[in-house]
């Protein structure tokens, strides 16, 4: 009996997930200083005087992406329910006087456009099949294959600006080249010992890009953003206390950092951490 109780309480903890199943991943800060995040419900921004307001509203995205000309983008996803079990979504942008421009609506997930785009604004994307290809696709539509890997199970990425990819697989950080060369920087990030994706699929979640080559990536198995050099060396940027958990988030380049965090019933704040460590939560 008693080795059946350990047995049950070691399933209960390998399914036990600190941040809920599909958080929001993306933090945006455009070039007036204002900063955007999803919360699943809605978009919000911070300005820069710290004033907190709603930029869309009624939008369920994940992810969201500033282009050069400032200009927003989402997308608004949704489930019709058991009775078709069917999914639905439509592009949003939001331009810069706040004026927000909804596309029509399309059947299944986003698969027309990639969020993940470089200053020339190629798009990458991962095409999952018998196995996972890396597409870079250009302004003019012209696609071809960047990487193939081989990879495990690649979940959410992020492009500098001169087009390095760098993404998140099985637990891995990934670094990709502009001539598509491919290899680990971090192993192992949430620092399991078991490991098969589909149990740990969420244990690392968003990264984002600082200076000098180093990246910011979410583990909220650890409740830790992890800082990651170019050269592979590891330190813990900020820490998140219970019950939130990090999932996504922007650098600045005097060292702040935004961080989305996910707490009890699929709550979402953001925490401005600054380099001497004081923080404030919007």
């Amino acid at each position: 009996m008693r080795d059946s109780s350990r047995f049950l309480l070691l399933v209960v903890s390998l399914w036990a997930s600190p941040s809920p199943a599909h958080p929001p991943v993306a933090v945006v800060r455009d070039g007036r200083g204002n900063v955007f995040y999803s919360d699943l419900k809605r978009v919000f921004r911070v300005a820069p005087d710290g004033t907190k307001s709603v930029a869309v509203e009624g939008v369920h995205t994940h992810e969201l992406l500033l282009d050069a000309a400032g200009t927003l983008h989402g997308e608004h996803l949704w489930y019709e329910g058991d009775a078709t079990g069917k999914w639905g979504h439509r592009l949003w942008r939001r331009s810069p006087d706040g004026t927000v421009t909804f596309d029509p609506p399309r059947e299944g997930f986003r698969t027309e456009v990639s969020f993940v785009r470089d200053a020339r604004g190629n798009q990458y994307r991962a095409d999952r099949g018998a196995a996972t290809r890396l597409v870079k696709r250009k302004p003019d539509g012209t696609e071809s294959v960047l990487s193939e890997g081989p990879f495990r199970d690649v979940r959410w990425m992020a492009v500098s600006p001169e087009g390095t990819l760098y993404l998140v697989d099985d637990g891995d950080l990934l670094r990709v080249t502009a001539e598509g060369k491919t290899g680990a920087i971090a192993r192992n990030l949430a620092e399991r010992r078991l490991r098969p994706p589909w149990l740990f699929r969420h244990d690392v979640m968003g990264l984002w890009l600082g200076g000098d080559g180093d990246v910011y990536v979410a583990v909220p198995a650890r409740r830790v953003v992890k800082r990651v050099l170019a050269d592979g060396r590891v330190s813990v940027a900020v820490r998140s206390r219970w019950p939130w958990s990090p999932t996504g988030g922007l650098a600045e380049r005097d060292g702040t950092l935004w961080v989305l965090e996910c707490g009890p019933a699929n709550g979402v704040r953001l925490r401005r951490v600054r380099p001497g460590g004081s923080a404030t939560v919007y």
